[in-house]
Protein backbone atom coordinates (compact mmCIF):
# COMPACT_ATOMS: atom_id res chain seq x y z
CA UNK A 1 0.00 0.00 0.00
CA UNK A 2 1.38 3.38 -1.12
CA UNK A 3 0.66 4.92 3.04
CA UNK A 4 3.79 3.06 3.49
CA UNK A 5 5.75 4.85 1.46
CA UNK A 6 7.76 7.78 2.92
CA UNK A 7 9.61 11.13 1.04
CA UNK A 8 13.22 10.29 -0.89
CA UNK A 9 16.05 12.81 -1.12
CA UNK A 10 17.43 11.28 -4.26
CA UNK A 11 15.71 9.82 -7.38
CA UNK A 12 14.84 6.46 -7.52
CA UNK A 13 14.30 3.90 -10.15
CA UNK A 14 10.39 3.28 -10.05
CA UNK A 15 9.39 2.06 -6.81
CA UNK A 16 6.26 2.31 -7.08
CA UNK A 17 3.58 1.22 -9.51
CA UNK A 18 0.72 3.42 -11.28
CA UNK A 19 -2.00 1.30 -9.01
CA UNK A 20 0.23 1.95 -5.69
CA UNK A 21 0.19 5.66 -6.46
CA UNK A 22 -3.39 5.73 -7.16
CA UNK A 23 -4.33 3.99 -4.35
CA UNK A 24 -2.54 6.74 -2.15
CA UNK A 25 -4.11 8.68 0.73
CA UNK A 26 -3.27 12.11 1.24
CA UNK A 27 -0.90 14.34 -0.45
CA UNK A 28 1.48 12.96 -2.69
CA UNK A 29 4.36 14.99 -4.64
CA UNK A 30 5.77 13.63 -7.42
CA UNK A 31 8.49 15.04 -9.14
CA UNK A 32 9.97 13.11 -12.43
CA UNK A 33 13.62 14.24 -12.88
CA UNK A 34 16.96 12.42 -13.31
CA UNK A 35 20.06 13.12 -11.05
CA UNK A 36 22.10 14.49 -14.11
CA UNK A 37 19.44 16.84 -15.46
CA UNK A 38 20.75 20.50 -15.38
CA UNK A 39 16.75 21.87 -14.72
CA UNK A 40 16.01 19.30 -11.86
CA UNK A 41 19.39 20.77 -10.48
CA UNK A 42 18.38 24.76 -10.98
CA UNK A 43 14.81 23.77 -9.70
CA UNK A 44 16.09 21.91 -6.58
CA UNK A 45 16.65 24.23 -4.49
CA UNK A 46 12.91 26.08 -5.11
CA UNK A 47 11.25 22.57 -4.28
CA UNK A 48 13.25 21.73 -1.18
CA UNK A 49 12.36 24.69 0.13
CA UNK A 50 8.46 24.49 -0.07
CA UNK A 51 7.88 20.88 0.38
CA UNK A 52 10.06 21.55 4.29
CA UNK A 53 6.83 23.96 4.56
CA UNK A 54 4.16 20.83 4.29
CA UNK A 55 5.46 18.83 6.56
CA UNK A 56 2.12 16.16 6.08
CA UNK A 57 3.37 16.11 2.06
CA UNK A 58 4.99 13.27 0.77
CA UNK A 59 7.49 14.19 -1.64
CA UNK A 60 8.83 11.35 -4.16
CA UNK A 61 11.43 11.21 -6.46
CA UNK A 62 11.36 9.38 -9.50
CA UNK A 63 13.98 8.99 -11.94
CA UNK A 64 12.69 9.33 -15.49
CA UNK A 65 13.73 8.74 -18.91
CA UNK A 66 13.87 6.59 -22.05
CA UNK A 67 12.22 3.05 -21.14
CA UNK A 68 10.53 4.40 -17.61
CA UNK A 69 6.93 3.26 -17.62
CA UNK A 70 5.56 5.73 -14.71
CA UNK A 71 6.67 8.74 -16.42
CA UNK A 72 4.68 7.93 -19.71
CA UNK A 73 1.79 7.41 -17.78
CA UNK A 74 1.56 10.58 -16.70
CA UNK A 75 2.45 11.92 -19.50
CA UNK A 76 5.74 13.54 -18.78
CA UNK A 77 7.55 14.85 -21.49
CA UNK A 78 10.09 17.65 -19.64
CA UNK A 79 12.26 17.34 -16.53
CA UNK A 80 11.51 18.17 -13.23
CA UNK A 81 7.68 17.83 -14.02
CA UNK A 82 5.96 18.13 -10.60
CA UNK A 83 2.59 16.05 -10.20
CA UNK A 84 0.35 17.07 -6.98
CA UNK A 85 -1.42 14.40 -6.09
CA UNK A 86 -4.75 14.03 -3.48
CA UNK A 87 -5.82 11.14 -2.44
CA UNK A 88 -4.39 9.43 -5.60
CA UNK A 89 -5.77 11.97 -7.76
CA UNK A 90 -4.14 14.77 -10.13
CA UNK A 91 -5.34 18.24 -8.84
CA UNK A 92 -2.05 20.12 -10.55
CA UNK A 93 1.23 20.29 -12.09
CA UNK A 94 4.15 22.31 -12.84
CA UNK A 95 6.74 21.79 -14.97
CA UNK A 96 10.50 23.19 -14.82
CA UNK A 97 9.67 25.73 -11.95
CA UNK A 98 12.95 27.92 -10.97
CA UNK A 99 11.54 29.77 -8.45
CA UNK A 100 9.92 28.76 -4.94
CA UNK A 101 6.99 31.06 -5.23
CA UNK A 102 6.03 29.00 -8.46
CA UNK A 103 6.21 25.71 -6.41
CA UNK A 104 4.18 27.33 -3.70
CA UNK A 105 1.04 28.37 -6.18
CA UNK A 106 1.31 24.11 -7.13
CA UNK A 107 0.47 23.72 -3.68
CA UNK A 108 -2.13 26.54 -3.28
CA UNK A 109 -4.29 24.69 -6.42
CA UNK A 110 -4.81 21.96 -3.46
CA UNK A 111 -7.66 24.27 -1.66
Amino acid sequence: MMNDIVSNAEYSEEAFTFEQISESSGDVLLEFGAPWCGHCQAASSAINEVVSEHSELRHIKIYDGKGKRLGRLFKVKLWPTLILLHDGNEVARLVRPLRSDEVRLLFSKNN
